[in-house]
């Protein structure tokens, strides 16, 4: 452990990432009791699951420590409104060990697009914790409703003294002692995230929500950059759903217990077939590829799973879970992403944006009451990252799925199953399974030699030279890289349906053009791209695996070469994050 000059060791980034989320949600749940709420029905479905695992797996057991876990990982969003406060928001998340990811041009997704350019801060190396950080592009709007937006976010001071002076020190200094890195927490928490429900300019917000800007009317009338919302991961998204809408009262018993019947049996199907334990390995990060291959394997039957469904509704039953009182707008409705059985990137759901008070304090002293609909439940459960030639692939099958939506909205409510089984056609062309995935070129993967093949190198064996066919003789293994980014329509969509504001258009005589170096002359620093750092993980650990197996010398020169090239890219990228390879 590393120290400060006064001998004062210095904080881990990571724990104190760890720390700073446990307390976000803490302030997020004080702020929005159904987000409690919604955290405890999602940590219920995910012991549920675990308990179908058990059954499954015989020796499988999760421990509450393990399903508080499976179930803590957080992803948050942000709304920032200028620049100088952008770059702000960059030194404070690299306090925490996250990097600013990826370009997102939220003006540029069609029908869902919003006056926005974003980027996801996220530990390269640890990637538990994410916040999607959008900044508002003023210059999308015509010359006056710009310069009112502008006026009305330049009085504002989001970051305060103390905040800055620790920012500066860490950046000084490599870290914060506990004793500094608490007091950042607690800015975080009490003034630059905290939601105050006081704004300003009632005037400017109802001409913007007027005018279908409602993002931007979250934006540039409040104080702090409020968390639209908090996500917690789920290991079964249509289970959670179903959940949600029995303890919201969308739903009754009977409906609730024969959608969860279904949703576990096609989940025990899918971990039954799944021999090689791929969905375990991706959903808990505890267990290794022997703790897995150790489990016993057992079949589930029907009875058997009805009584699991019937052993959440009777504890969503619970007063606990009871939402009495608490005010809601209900659940989105329809799940963004690819369809349920296919393990691509991520799925995306939530209940809807709340309507909370707020109070207008406005210039000549007056008090304006009046309401905002901006902060929503996201949930959301992450599978593999594709190649890019998956991405072209998922892009023809989500417009396809889409289509599917447009021509009959009403589908979803009417006829749950055979809207369903619409979606999936959707995505048949993609393989169900990671080994397929992997060799048709469409999701990445970690490889590595399995002791098989070391002892046959050992022994003489001629081995091939082909990674994948290595890992059909047992001679090596890979596991699926998984997805830990995000997809601009899924958050766009995400954003639209609980603003109920589908998309916008530019008011400007000329649309402005955005691009990634924009985005990284705002930050001060490069952004990483995420499609380099899973291409540099599949290279390194493929040309390590042939290495070690004694076969490196008999691939193709070009091939050699290509995976070389991904990794020095992969370096490049942890060396400009102060992250040193291996």
């Amino acid at each position: 452990m590393t120290s400060l000059a006064s001998g004062t060791p210095i904080a881990s980034k990571l724990d104190m990432q760890h720390r700073l989320f446990a307390e976000l949600s803490a302030m997020f749940g004080r702020e929005v009791p159904l987000y409690d709420k919604s955290l405890l029905v999602n940590r219920a479905c995910n012991a549920t699951v675990c308990a179908l695992l058990g059954r499954i797996h015989p020796g499988f057991r999760a421990s509450d420590a393990e399903i508080d876990r499976a179930s803590g990982e957080r992803h948050g969003a942000i709304r920032i409104g200028r620049a100088d406060e952008y770059r702000w928001v960059c030194r404070l998340f690299a306090c925490f060990a996250m990097e600013p990811h990826d370009f997102y041009d939220m003006t540029a997704v069609g029908a869902k697009s919003q006056p926005m350019i974003a980027t996801a801060f996220r530990s390269v190396v640890d990637p538990e914790h994410r916040v999607f950080a959008s900044l508002l592009m003023t210059d999308y709007f015509e010359a006056g409703m710009r310069g009112r937006i502008e006026a009305a976010l330049a009085g504002r001071t989001i970051f305060g003294e103390r905040a800055r002076q620790l920012i500066e020190r860490s950046e000084r200094n490599g870290g914060l002692a506990w004793s500094e890195a608490s007091e950042l927490i607690s800015e975080c928490t009490s003034r630059i995230f905290k939601w105050t429900g006081e704004a300003h300019d009632h005037a400017l917000y109802r001409d913007l929500v007027d005018g279908g800007f409602k993002i931007a009317a979250d934006i540039a009338c409040f104080d702090s950059l409020h968390l639209n919302h908090l996500t917690p991961n789920t290991l079964c998204m249509d289970l959670y759903t179903a959940a949600m809408k029995r303890c919201l009262g969308e739903v009754d018993r009977g409906w609730f217990e024969s959608r969860a019947c279904a949703v576990l049996g096609r989940l025990a199907h899918r971990l039954w077939a799944d021999s090689r334990g791929d969905w375990m390995l991706l959903h808990f990060k505890q267990l290794s590829t022997a703790d897995i291959a150790a489990l016993s394997r057992a079949q589930i039957d029907g009875p058997e799973i009805a009584g699991l469904a019937r052993a959440l509704a009777d504890e969503l039953d619970g007063d606990k879970f009871s939402l009495e009182g608490i005010v809601h707008a209900g659940s989105k409705g329809l799940t963004e992403g690819p369809s349920e059985d296919t393990p691509v990137f991520l799925r995306q759901d939530a209940y809807r944006a709340l309507t909370e008070p707020v109070a207008f304090r406005e210039s000549d002293g007056s008090v304006v009451h009046a309401t905002h609909t901006a902060r929503f439940g996201e949930i959301e459960e992450r599978f593999y990252a594709c190649t890019p030639a998956g991405r072209r692939l998922y892009d023809a099958c989500l417009l396809r799925a889409d289509e599917i939506r447009e021509r009959d909205p009403e589908l979803p409510k009417q006829d749950p199953a055979q809207y369903e089984a619409a979606y999936a056609a959707a995505f048949l062309p993609f393989p169900k399974s990671v080994p397929e995935l992997v060799a048709a070129g469409l999701c990445h993967a970690r490889f590595r030699a399995t002791d098989a093949g070391i002892a046959a190198r050992d022994a003489g064996v001629e081995l091939p030279c082909d990674a994948m066919e290595l890992v059909r003789r047992g001679f090596a293994a890979l596991e699926g890289l998984r997805y830990e980014d995000f997809l601009p329509v899924s958050a766009a969509g995400i954003f639209a349906s609980n603003l109920q504001q589908y998309g916008t258009r530019s008011t400007a005589s000329v649309k402005p053009a955005y691009s990634r170096a924009l985005i990284e002359e705002i930050l001060g620093k490069s952004v990483v791209e995420p499609a380099l750092v899973y291409a540099g993980i599949e290279a390194e650990t493929r040309l390590e695996t042939l290495d070690r197996l004694g076969v490196l010398a008999r691939i193709d020169a070009g091939e050699r070469t290509e995976y070389e090239r991904r990794v020095a890219a992969l370096r490049a990228v942890l060396a400009s994050c102060g992250i040193k390879a291996g």
